[in-house]
């Protein structure tokens, strides 16, 4: 990467709780290698937390809510992907308000796997050619796209990316766009999209198998905690009980 290849260059980066580690750290790297200054914009202050596909990830700190952030501060837009991260930006305006002024102002966007749908949700994916996380091909041609099953894809100043895995292909992409360089290999023209998969990747499900079941002890430690916990309101019950019953006696006489 080439130090001052995007030197001047302040690039906004849009994401949320649940946003995938990978995908933000290698784009985060290379535009730093570049030159380039990163703000990571958020729908709240303080820090959000990224996963390893179904995993948790690191804790980062927000630089900046989306709400006060405007689109003409910045050089372009990164959408980095994930399960959870890109649904909950879709469903906020001010998210989808952010990402239609940086479509509006003629400025680069690039958009990550599930952050495609951020796209859909904004109203930018209707005419385009674009590639995203192949579980949701069918949300993408539903809004009008076409939808390629590539491991990048550029159309004009729109950048998409399919997986994670892809970041070899993607992370050069990436630069060269916000560099305001032309694409280094175009995607064929397509009238159709491709078609959609027959069978589920591997990736979600691999982390699900390697995750480690409880183990004997911490099973046990949760059982003698509820025991606990239950011996402690019998033992108040009791209590109460107890105190009452004086109470009831000078009553009645």
């Amino acid at each position: 990467m080439t130090p001052d290849r995007l030197s001047g260059k302040h690039i906004a980066i849009l994401a949320a709780d649940g946003f995938e580690q990978a995908e933000l750290d290698a784009s985060c790297t290379a535009l730093r290698q570049c030159g380039a200054a990163i703000t990571l914009v958020a729908l709240r202050r303080g820090r959000i937390r990224g996963m390893h596909v179904h995993q948790s990830g690191e804790l980062l700190k927000v630089d900046a809510v989306v709400e006060t952030c405007r689109a003409a501060d910045y050089d372009g837009l990164l959408l980095p992907g994930g399960y959870i991260g890109p649904d909950l930006l879709r469903q906020s305006a001010a998210a989808r308000d952010f990402v239609c002024a940086f479509a509006a102002a003629g400025k680069p966007i690039a958009a990550m796997s599930h952050a495609v749908l951020v796209l859909v949700s904004s109203g930018l994916a209707a005419g385009r050619t674009l590639t995203a996380w192949p579980g949701i091909r069918d949300d993408v041609v539903n809004a009008g796209a076409t939808w390629l099953d590539q491991d990048c894809v550029r159309d004009g100043l729109l950048l998409t990316s399919r997986t994670p895995q892809d970041a070899a292909a993607f992370v050069p992409a990436l630069v060269a766009l916000f560099a305001g360089e032309p694409a280094a290999t175009v995607a064929a023209a397509a009238e159709t999209s491709d078609p959609p998969r027959e069978a589920p990747s591997e990736t979600p499900g691999q982390p699900l198998r390697w995750l480690s079941a409880p183990s004997i002890g911490t099973m046990l430690s949760l059982a003698l905690l509820g025991v606990g916990v239950v011996a402690a309101n019998h033992s108040r019950r009791r209590k109460d009980t107890a105190e009452a019953a004086p109470s009831a006696a000078n009553t009645e006489s």
